[in-house]
């Protein structure tokens, strides 16, 4: 049975190591989608209900995360990376530091 987009994007996702975070584009790149990084982040949000999905490693490619700056997900997001270690400054990661490279 052929997956479908959010499922080949949950895929990749789901494959990203703890400590590391991609971009829109580049899981949209790896789940064979082009360049439907905008698609990415709605697949993110329709994720269901006590999934395990690491979404929070799913950041912009300028290395900020998406959330407005002091908003309850962005708060969240910014938590679960650095409880992975991964350092977030002024809501941006480090992209040279922590993007993962399969």
């Amino acid at each position: 049975m052929e997956q479908s987009r959010e499922q080949k994007i949950w895929r990749v996702v789901v494959a990203i190591p703890p400590g590391c975070v991609s971009s829109y584009g580049q899981v949209a790149d790896m789940a064979g989608l082009g360049r439907q990084a905008r698609f990415v982040g709605r697949a993110l949000g329709m994720l269901p209900e006590g999934h395990s999905v690491p979404w929070h490693r799913v950041i912009r490619s300028n290395g900020q995360i998406a959330f407005p700056l002091g908003s309850e997900k962005f708060e969240e997001q910014r938590q679960r990376l650095t409880e992975e270690g991964v350092v977030v400054r002024d809501g941006r990661v480090h992209m040279k530091t922590f993007q993962w490279n399969p």
